[in-house]
């Protein structure tokens, strides 16, 4: 096969791929494969979430709670988010990162994973399962006396929300925060006050308001997602129509993902025995079910979890633990992935500027690419001059394709050229490219990253599509100064596709882009250098 056959297959299927994750979301594996059911059946005590009935608990007989009879909440403000919690069910009823703006204005208001304009809409919603009758819209006393609470880095601080069920359940909800971590932890404690054991389970859910704007695009997902220990397993929305999927205890975590950012809960020690994530109405719930217990007259049962609300940022993600790194997906290439971040955000600490760190990862790349590439491009030269010859043997051999095959390889064989050679140096790189692909396209680091003039966010399309443009542009002088062995059949269709990308590229994020461009820029640059060389002689 000639040279150039394998380098147009390779930039068809270039263009094949990105076309593909332009036009069709990422499939979902069939849930079916996904799936692991509990066997066991068990009684569930389901509360619609739309119920807005707030029951004020009993006071049993040396177990007095003052529980207010209306709804009580506490503002805490740390150096990460600022919280909102509800003595209505124990809940998260707002939560903002301060951190984060929604948008490139200066007057932008803080990005807000939790926003819940009634209390049936908070999260960490907990729900008893049989015989424990304990629903999310309970009315809960609180530790504090405070209306907002302020900590400062390195500061945690307890908060308790307490409740006494109607058959006699002690229910504590204890959330213990820090001051400088997206993270925080939450026990679940329920004792029997009363007399008769009580068999039963509780439930944990996340509570995510839905609405067809949050789709997933061709860039990102958002939706529910469950690692198993293995795997994370995602859910378009759609498929929750279908089927409410159930995961067994060996699973870890569950999380509701933005594009940047994400909410999950961590079932700690043996507090989660399924993980279920089910679609009721406009409401998305992601629950961690414990083991069901009996529990005798004063016993208690305890399930701890940790909580994080923040961004999907890998350090950050990875200082909080129990793997919920393995949110950031970078595909069948993440092992170069995470270095490649690594180095970029190296480059950004000295310069302080995303698009300056992208050129320098890209000239770091091309260096070290050089030699390959170099030689890549004097295979190429030196296929070139064997086009007479080649040309000659096809108008001999026209009508007999294997002794043309035959005497090509001959040719290649006395003339000492390896038609492989302009091939595989580049075939090398390619797991580098779509590496730095992914890194480039879902990476948090880029989110309203201002590079220079126009470009005031390297996370978004280039807004005038100047670059797209100026990429096509330097495609099309690329391939004019590259050896050409093609025919004139696959001369046409090869002088389309800075075309073909140009369009593809007009709607990607400016920092993929800017990558595109400059790397051209770079390969124009070191082909002009070799032409420059003397004339290679095939002997």
């Amino acid at each position: 096969m000639e040279n150039k056959n394998i380098l147009i297959a390779f930039v068809l299927m270039l263009a094949v791929w990105v076309g593909v994750n332009l036009l069709f979301p990422k499939p979902t594996p069939p849930p079916e494969q996904q799936v692991m059911v509990q066997s066991q059946s068990t009684e569930t005590v389901q509360v619609s979430p739309s119920s807005t009935t707030l029951s004020a608990a009993p006071t049993l007989a040396g177990q007095a709670i003052s529980v207010p009879q209306q709804e009580r909440q506490v503002v805490v403000k740390s150096g990460r988010y600022e919280a909102v919690f509800s003595s209505v069910g124990g809940r998260l009823k707002s939560l903002q990162l301060p951190g984060y703006s929604q948008t490139t204005a200066d007057d932008s208001l803080p990005v807000s994973l939790v926003d819940a304009g009634a209390p049936q809409l908070a999260t960490l919603r907990t729900q008893g399962l049989g015989e424990f009758d304990i629903t999310g819209e309970d009315l809960y006393a609180l530790s504090v006396d405070e209306e907002q609470i302020v900590l400062a880095a390195g500061e945690e601080r307890e908060i308790v929300f307490s409740s006494i069920s109607p058959r006699g359940l002690k229910v504590e909800k204890i959330y213990r925060l820090r001051g400088d971590s997206f993270d925080f932890d939450l026990q679940l404690r329920v004792t029997n006050l009363g007399s008769q054991a009580i068999r039963g389970a509780t439930s944990l859910s996340l509570v995510q308001p839905w609405d067809e704007s949050m789709k997933s695009n061709r860039y990102s997902f958002v939706g529910p997602a469950v690692y198993d220990g293995e795997k994370v397993h995602t859910y378009d929305i759609e498929d929750l129509d279908e089927e409410a999927p159930v995961y067994g205890s060996d699973s870890v975590w569950t999380s509701f993902e933005l594009k940047y950012f994400m909410s999950a809960v961590v079932a700690l020690a043996d507090a989660g025995e399924k993980f279920r994530i089910e679609k009721n109405g406009d409401l998305i719930q992601n629950s961690i079910e414990t083991p069901y217990a009996i529990l005798a007259a004063g016993q208690s049962v305890s399930a701890d979890y940790l909580c994080f609300f923040g961004p999907r940022d890998l350090d950050i993600l990875e200082a909080s633990g129990h793997q919920l790194d393995k949110a950031i997906d970078f595909g069948f290439f993440g092992i170069l992935a995470r270095p490649l971040l690594t180095v970029l955000k190296f480059f950004h600490n000295y310069v302080g500027n995303w698009g300056i760190a992208i050129i320098l990862l890209t000239c770091i790349i091309k260096l070290i690419f050089w030699p390959l590439t170099q030689k890549s491009y004097k295979s190429m030269k030196a296929m070139q001059t064997l086009q007479p010859e080649m040309q000659k043997l096809r108008e001999k051999f026209k009508n007999n394709k294997e002794q043309l095959n035959k005497e090509i390889m001959g040719l290649y064989k006395t003339k000492r050229v390896n038609p492989m050679g302009g091939c595989l140096p580049m075939v090398v790189q390619i797991p580098v490219f779509f590496a730095l692909y992914k890194v480039l396209l879902g990476t948090i680091a880029l989110r309203h990253a201002p590079f220079a003039f126009w470009l005031q966010d390297l996370s978004v399309k280039d807004p005038y599509y100047i670059t797209p443009i100026i990429m096509g542009v330097t495609m099309f002088f690329q391939q004019k100064m590259s050896p050409s062995t093609m025919d004139p059949a696959q001369a046409k269709i090869f002088m389309f596709m800075p075309i073909i990308f140009t369009f593809m590229f007009l709607n990607f994020p400016s920092g993929l882009v800017l990558y595109w461009m400059v790397n051209n820029i770079l390969t124009i640059l070191q082909q002009w250098h070799v032409n420059r060389e003397p004339k290679v002689v095939v002997a």
